[in-house]
């Protein structure tokens, strides 16, 4: 069975060959098995500069990053050569069209794909007015982006990304800028919407108590050049479905989250040892 996912031997150097040469990441190798009915959450940690965010372009094959400088990145088994609709991506930067309402905001990727879906005008505008539902802004589909809040105008990012019911998520640091309540409110919301798609989720987080509730498995990078230097999955805590409040005030999320921790650390000290940045 082919894999959701692989990297295999895939470096990132920016500026090639030029006196500013970047390395973002290097030797990074992983394969990510599609779990039937259920998917998986991938949530990356590391330090600023290590090729978090570079993992995700990668995935998408946006231009600015794709292709990686070696190795290769492969979705279903098959070379990533650009954008594709099977992927959704999520940014922390409110990312919504200021000229468009929610409804054609949450429209926008089913009318560029109109001809390869097939779908009627009342169709699209059926499935944007559902997502929109699901998210929690059902009333608000006239509303321009400057007329919410920012938790709100990242749920119109969640629900443009999920109307083409993409099988793999990328979510870039998405809940950083927003409050802490509405940070669970977040949190909560996409664990459920994550259940109803059954998606692979990869998720760029500097909260590594956001990483324990909603990974399935964790992965701490090293500095850079970029590499999965720790990973964490099987002995996580049980959290999906529960409230994450009460689950992160928990002793034994708590101490998840403190080995986690001393793991991000002492991969940070054997980095700064090692030279790298």
């Amino acid at each position: 069975m082919s894999a959701v996912v692989e990297f295999v031997g895939v470096e990132k150097t920016f500026n090639a060959g030029t006196p500013r040469a970047y390395t973002a990441i290097k030797d990074v190798d992983f394969r990510i098995e599609d779990r039937h009915q259920t998917g998986e959450f991938v949530a990356i940690v590391g330090p600023s500069g290590c090729g978090k965010s570079t993992i995700l372009n990668l995935i998408h094959g946006f231009a600015d990053v794709y292709p990686p400088t070696r190795g290769e990145v492969r979705v279903r088994g098959k070379r990533v050569t650009g954008p594709g609709r099977d992927r959704g991506m999520i940014f922390q930067k409110y990312s919504s069209f200021p000229q468009r309402t929610v409804l054609a905001n949450v429209r926008f990727g089913l009318e560029i794909n109109q001809q390869v879906l097939g779908m009627s005008r009342s169709e699209m505008d059926d499935r944007s007015h559902q997502l929109i539902r699901r998210v929690g802004l059902g009333g608000h589909e006239k509303k321009y982006p400057h007329q919410l809040s920012g938790g709100q105008q990242q749920r119109v990012a969640i629900a443009r990304s999920l109307v083409l019911k993409p099988r793999i998520i990328l979510m870039d640091e998405p809940f950083s800028a927003l409050d802490e309540p509405t940070r669970y409110d977040m949190q909560r919301l996409i664990t459920e919407l994550w259940h109803d798609v059954e998606a692979t989720v990869f998720i760029v987080t500097h909260s590594l108590s956001e990483a324990v509730y909603l990974g399935d498995r964790i992965w701490i990078m090293t500095p850079a050049p970029g590499r999965i230097g720790t990973t964490f999955d099987d002995y996580l805590p049980p959290t999906h479905g529960s409230d994450p409040i009460l689950i992160q005030e928990s002793a034994p999320f708590r101490e998840a989250v403190a080995e986690v921790a001393r793991a991000f650390h002492q991969l940070e000290q054997a980095g700064a040892a090692n030279g790298e940045t």
